[in-house]
């Protein structure tokens, strides 16, 4: 008799980025309140990850809860193609006056990767509806933008697209300008843009999350969106990890004085209630479509695209998110880990130690930096035993924390990673 969730998982359910054959049993959850995860066997743990970086006000929270229940008392779900409701066009009117000014328009859909596709499928047939053969993305080496086939073809080649690489479009990648790179970087954009075929830049600002949260300087993204500018090239900005406070601003973007054509959300929007997807774009992309040649039409669309409860979710997150205690949590969480960041350096073990505002990662020094790295799982599990949830990128680890997550709680996700150090004095 299979009792327990974790067994009874095992026998139905096919889990993502996990050997199936190899991995130990899923954890089975009862409820979450806050910062902490509670087990079915009366454990405890702090989600330091915020459960893949989108609870962002922690589990369970009682406002976006109640907005979520008296919307699914009105109005579950109306199809969006020549019908609307009142929380979508909320939603997009909300959105649109946290974003960059130019940011015109709001198109939904399901999810990150989604929202990446369609924004890679306006700015090419932006280009297309005006008879212009540009077809050519660029992106940045080591860049994670989904797992569907247009934003795993913006992404880094690797062993997780190995198997579809025949079928991915050919892209331009661009060394990641992290500090002492930037020259480098800005030498090859400038040797691009000269290209006639060149349609867009994709970039996930400031941070670039799988890759190892490596980060990169405001300036240099500037610059290099200037120059895409001054050519005539589209930028789209993939927010889907940093939006939403992430960077120590509401979102990466305002660190910027460019601004980009198209913006991609999901992770953070609803607060981690439930699946959305969000794509902007300035006025003029949206222009482009509009015409009596019904074949310039942007044919995409979801069965859920709009769905008036995952949008009643985003706009009760959203009320959290203008709240001025909102942006005092991300200083006090980036404070946090800016010091204990330099209580880091120098120790044995430690490689580098990188942060941008609630985002902090320990690269350990094991000899080279893998994804497979066979330290990943002891880190893990040590974290585990010790009351964390910490989901280490091979030998790098990070913390997202939820906002809500208390001075006493990052301390002990401190003491957990100074833990995973002395394994790593002591193995290396």
């Amino acid at each position: 008799m299979h009792n327990s969730l974790s067994e009874r998982d095992q026998l139905v359910n096919w889990h993502p980025y996990t050997q199936m054959q190899t991995a130990p049993p899923p954890i089975g959850i009862t409820r979450g309140e806050g910062a902490v995860l509670f087990t079915e066997d009366g454990r405890e743990f702090i989600d330091a990850v915020s459960s893949w970086w989108v609870n962002i006000h922690g589990h369970a929270h009682p406002h976006i809860a109640e907005r979520v229940s008296q919307q699914l008392r009105t109005l579950e779900h109306v199809i969006f193609a020549g019908f609307t409701h009142a929380p979508a066009v909320e939603l997009a009117e909300r959105v649109l006056k946290l974003l960059p000014q130019n940011q015109a328009r709001v198109f939904y859909s399901d999810n990150g990767s989604t929202a990446v596709e369609v924004a890679l499928k306006m700015a090419l047939q932006f280009w297309f509806n005006q008879g212009k053969d540009k077809t050519k993305i660029i992106a940045f080496e080591g860049s994670y933008h989904g797992d569907t086939f247009g934003a795993m073809s913006v992404s880094e080649r690797s062993v997780f697209t190995r198997p579809f690489q025949q079928y991915l479009f050919e892209v331009e990648f661009l060394p990641v300008p992290v500090p002492g790179e930037e020259e480098l970087t800005t030498a090859q954009l400038e040797k691009l843009l000269d290209r006639e075929d060149i349609a867009a830049f994709i970039f996930e600002p400031l941070v670039l999350g799988t890759a190892g949260m490596v980060m990169y300087s405001p300036e240099v993204l500037d610059h290099l969106l200037e120059l895409c500018r001054a050519k005539g090239i589209l930028v789209i900005a993939d927010e889907v990890m940093t939006g939403f406070g992430r960077t120590g601003k509401r979102f990466a973007c305002d660190y910027l004085s460019q601004e980009p054509d198209l913006m991609c959300f999901s992770k953070g929007l609803t607060g981690g209630t439930m699946a959305l997807g969000v794509t902007t774009s300035s006025q003029a992309i949206y222009d482009s479509f509009l015409s009596e040649d019904k074949t310039k039409t942007f044919f995409h669309g979801h069965s859920y695209t709009a769905n008036p409860v995952a949008c009643a979710a985003s706009l009760a997150s959203l009320d959290l998110v203008e709240k001025q205690s909102f942006l005092e949590n991300l200083d006090r969480i980036s404070v946090s880990h800016a010091a204990f960041a330099r209580t880091l350096e120098g120790k044995p073990g430690i490689k580098v130690c990188r942060q941008t505002g609630t985002i902090l990662a320990i690269e350990f020094e094991v000899g080279q930096t893998s994804y497979f790295h066979s330290l990943r799982d002891q880190l893990y599990n040590l974290a585990l035993e010790n009351g964390v949830l910490l989901r280490p990128l091979g030998n790098i680890v990070y913390v997202l924390p939820p906002y809500c997550i208390t001075n006493a709680q990052l301390e002990k996700v401190y003491g957990v990673m100074e833990q995973m150090r002395n394994l790593v004095v002591q193995a290396f």
